[in-house]
């Protein structure tokens, strides 16, 4: 059994991991969405499209969640302390606002040039989970620069 010390330990390495994977997830979730727009049909076309949808369930599960599924609940809890909290939630608002003018950006458009119903999903999931990335990212890591 891992002593409180030890815990707090990991949960500190843990944080700082996270801290650094943020802006990197962010990065490789934005950059694939050129592969989309390709507009190549067929199987690449298909796995492309399934990785998408499978990361992007992954990385909006670990930003609703306190992410770490692997590591024991006392270790979760340790990450999860009040200050990320915060980070969490004001990351998911930004990335509800960039989903929604998404959203809204999308309707407009289809007025002028006709949208596809995925193409439409695939744009607000895209700016919503990246947007909230981004701003959990740049969170995170303030507060581990910061102290």
């Amino acid at each position: 059994m891992m002593t409180e010390r030890s815990l707090v330990e990991r949960a500190e390495i843990l944080s700082r991991r996270r801290a650094r994977m943020l802006p990197v997830l962010a990065i490789i979730y934005l950059s694939q969405q050129g592969t989309y727009f390709i507009g190549t049909v067929g199987n690449a076309h298909l796995v492309r499209l399934g990785a998408w949808v499978i990361l992007s369930i992954v990385l909006l599960l670990a930003l609703v969640t306190k992410g770490f599924w692997f590591h024991s609940k006392e270790v979760r809890e340790l990450i999860d302390d009040e200050n990320t909290r915060a980070n969490r939630l004001d990351a998911i608002r930004v990335g509800f606002a960039f989903g929604m003018a998404a959203a809204i950006g999308s309707y407009l458009i289809d007025h002028f040039e006709p949208l596809a119903a995925g193409e439409v999903a695939h744009l607000v999931l895209t700016l919503g989970i990246g947007a909230a990335l981004i701003r959990f990212a740049f969170l995170e890591r303030r507060a581990h620069r910061d102290g």
